[in-house]
């Protein structure tokens, strides 16, 4: 059985590691350069 320690420090790991996913998968998703315009049609 791991000590009260070792637990506590798995679980700051893995809270550590969840950290800013949502923000991650979702630049990700979208990217991360800003949409604009390259060739305008005049």
């Amino acid at each position: 059985m791991p000590s009260r320690m070792m637990k506590t420090k798995t679980a700051r790991k893995v809270r550590q590691a969840r950290k800013g996913k949502a923000r991650k998968r979702a630049q990700q998703n979208k990217g991360t350069t800003p949409v604009f315009p390259i060739h305008i049609k005049k």
